[in-house]
């Protein structure tokens, strides 16, 4: 990719990507039994001109720019920590930024644009434990307790998922309702490819390794498996997902095992909020590799009978 990159001279030096046309891939998505707002007629019935692309569909565009900032390490001990900002159709080209940051450190700003300078996402990037705080972390420290919640009245902080959820991916293995699709498929539409996600003799590893945009759809594979009683159906969207690689990278046909509990709640004129924390282990239960933390907006009006509830 060398050749589509140039530096920005801002206030700060910062490594640009290509504009990319990333591909809607979830309009078949089932959520809660009903479509979900991937799909054209509930965005629009929700009063989005249509089916946004999911966040981490995004996070492919950064891959290269932290493999420029930090390298192999990037893939094994990288953390991507993201506010979602403004939803992207397909059609629309988005560019990702990453500041240079400066000689040793480990954090560093990025953030991804529409052609037109839209925000799309604004996120911290870093590498291993001691970066300091993500801005995931800071965002979540910052959050009042929620008033009298009807969607999620019946989750509390620190409730944990109903069992141990075993998890992989295979090349081939359509990702369930929430994902209706395969990783090959992926790979034939993702925006930054490479042969390490399908060929084990160029990955470093020894093995194919999985993207990093879809290490948020195997981790939400199982989710149901977690059974936290949220109320519905209601239609709930990304607001914020941070995932960290402990011992990475995960690969594609391992087992791993998922434990989750509720980090946090929150709510918003429009939205009541679940932040889930994903911890990934390998099969022995053991070893943690991975961790996510997802903010699960769900739109109150999307709630049947909400304004006559409050």
């Amino acid at each position: 990719h060398g050749r589509h990159w140039h530096m920005s001279y801002s206030t700060v030096l910062s490594l640009a990507g290509p504009l990319r046309r990333p591909r809607q891939m979830l309009g078949d998505q089932e959520y809660g039994g009903h479509s979900s707002i991937h799909d054209d007629a509930m965005a629009e019935k929700l009063g989005f001109r249509a089916g946004p692309i999911e966040g981490p569909t995004h996070f492919s565009l950064f891959q290269p720019l932290l493999a420029r900032i930090w390298g192999q390490a990037w893939f094994e001990r990288g953390c991507l920590s993201s506010h979602f900002l403004n939803m992207v159709v397909e059609g629309e080209e988005v560019r990702a930024f990453a500041e240079i940051p400066s000689e040793g450190a480990t954090s560093t700003a990025v953030w991804a644009e529409k052609a037109d300078g839209t925000r799309v996402l604004e996120a911290s990037a870093s590498l291993g434990p001691d970066a300091g705080p993500t801005l995931l972390e800071t965002r979540m420290a910052a959050l009042r307790p929620p008033g009298r919640l009807l969607i999620l009245e019946d989750l509390k902080v620190g409730m944990t998922g109903a069992k141990d959820e075993r998890v992989r991916m295979d090349p081939d293995q359509n990702m369930g309702s929430l994902y209706p699709f395969s990783l090959n498929q992926k790979l034939a539409a993702i925006t930054e490819t490479s042969p390490w996600y399908s060929d084990p003799s160029a990955s470093p590893w020894g093995r194919a390794i999985i993207p990093f945009e879809m290490l948020s759809v195997l981790l939400e594979y199982s989710s149901r498996e977690a059974a936290f009683p949220v109320k519905g159906p209601a239609v709930g969207l990304f607001a914020d997902q941070e995932i960290r690689l402990i011992d990475g990278p995960l690969f594609v046909g391992e087992d791993y095992i998922l434990r989750r509990e509720i980090a946090a709640l929150a709510e918003s004129k429009r939205t009541e909020s679940y932040w889930v924390r994903t911890r990934v282990f390998d099969a022995s239960g053991e070893r943690q590799v991975a961790e996510m933390l997802l903010n699960h907006a769900t739109l109150k009006h999307s709630f049947a009978g909400y304004a006559e509830a409050n």
